[in-house]
């Protein structure tokens, strides 16, 4: 079963193609809305794809202006002007993601994906 994430401006092709290797779909927001299109705009199109959102942008991650509970899931890289560390933070993602592989799961939900591990908030 692959998941449906809806990809923000901020997610690189690499990020992407590592979910698609995966057998994820994998949404572009720039396939759907302008790439200037605010926070609210791109998680509302998430919603409406019926996606998991994808970022790097620590605004998805404020439980007060984006409770979990009101979406389909928020996926949270927690990058932090570190590029270096993608690879190996989409590694454990990855994995973490076909040890998952049920949309409801993530349903709700945040995940700030670090390297070493993930951090779920509900």
């Amino acid at each position: 079963m692959s998941l449906q994430i809806f990809a923000d401006h901020c997610i690189s092709n690499f990020i992407m193609e590592k979910l698609r290797e995966a057998e994820h779909l994998v949404f572009r927001l720039k396939d759907y809305i302008p790439q200037d299109s605010p926070d609210e705009i791109a998680i509302a199109k998430a919603q409406e794809l019926d996606c998991i959102m994808l970022s790097l942008n620590g605004d998805f991650s404020d439980i007060v202006t984006y409770p979990p509970v009101n979406y389909k899931g928020i996926i949270a890289l927690q990058v932090r002007n570190h590029p270096e560390i993608i690879a190996p933070l989409m590694a454990h993602l990855v994995n973490y993601l076909s040890i998952h592989p049920a949309m409801r799961h993530y349903d709700g939900k945040l995940f700030l994906v670090e390297v070493h591990r993930i951090r779920v908030r509900e």
